[in-house]
């Protein structure tokens, strides 16, 4: 199945990558039993030390199953494939500095998925974000929860766009966001009635099929939610008043 890598580069990721590579082409198939550990040896020509670690870097992207007895086999894909590794990178990016990047890559991006969702977007989009407005709005539990409601929210806008990438490249971040934002709903009161005013804005927007509006809407409402967690931010002691950007005091102004 395999052939020699040579040693001329790291072994157990040359390792990694054939077999990554197969399971990708169809070469292995989901469920399909890998060689032995000794057989990998023979086949590709490296020592039991590269095979394990490369077995160890396929299971930890949760591509394989190493099932004890029984042999080494190829896991069904899912989502969690790709955004897992990715929100493991993202958390170790922490800080004040984190923050802001994390609240000015949606509002770079966030503003487009609106729009085309608004193009996209079927009866049962609308029903879903209709639901998850009024989880938010009837909640009384810990803030760390309702941060999840609020996320859920934008993640049903970007499947509304019937784009299958825009929520995979969401979901790490927004794996991020609790955190962040259940500090902004208790240190910034007003955080959690604007959340759900713009919210129902932006809803009625992609109802309507208004891309522009839409796009607009959410504009503002990251706008604002920047201002929030930039506030957060300074009663926590992670920022001083003079390091906010001159755009978001315009917009804490407004």
């Amino acid at each position: 199945m395999f052939t020699p890598v040579g040693n001329k580069e790291l072994l157990s990721i040359r390792v990694a990558d054939e077999i990554e590579d197969a399971i990708h082409t169809g070469k292995i198939q989901i469920g399909e039993k890998l060689p032995s550990e000794f057989e990998l040896c023979n086949q590709f020509g490296v020592s039991r030390t590269a095979v394990r670690e490369a077995l160890r870097m396929l299971s930890a992207k949760g591509m394989i199953s190493i099932e004890k007895g029984r042999g080494i086999f190829v896991r069904g894909l899912t989502s969690k494939n790709v955004t897992d590794p990715m929100h493991s990178y993202l958390k170790t990016k922490g800080g004040a500095s984190y923050i802001i990047d994390i609240i000015e890559a949606r509002y770079i991006i966030e503003p487009s998925i609106a729009s085309l969702a608004a193009i996209n977007r079927n009866d049962d989009n609308i029903e879903r974000m209709k639901q998850d407005i009024e989880a938010m709005r009837t909640f009384e539990g810990k803030p760390e929860e309702l941060a999840i409601l609020d996320m859920d929210f934008h993640l049903n806008i970007a499947r509304a766009t019937q784009n299958n990438l825009l929520p995979l490249m969401l979901k790490p971040v927004f794996r991020l966001m609790p955190e962040i934002k259940s500090k902004i709903i208790s240190d910034v009161p007003e955080a959690r009635d604007s959340a759900l005013e713009w919210h129902a804005k932006i809803l009625e927007a992609i109802k309507e099929k208004n891309p522009e509006k839409s796009f607009s809407l959410m504009n503002e409402h990251l706008g604002i939610a920047k201002a929030h967690a930039q506030k957060m931010m300074k009663i926590e002691g992670m920022i001083d008043l003079a390091e906010l950007k001159e755009e978001s005091v315009v917009v804490v102004n407004n």
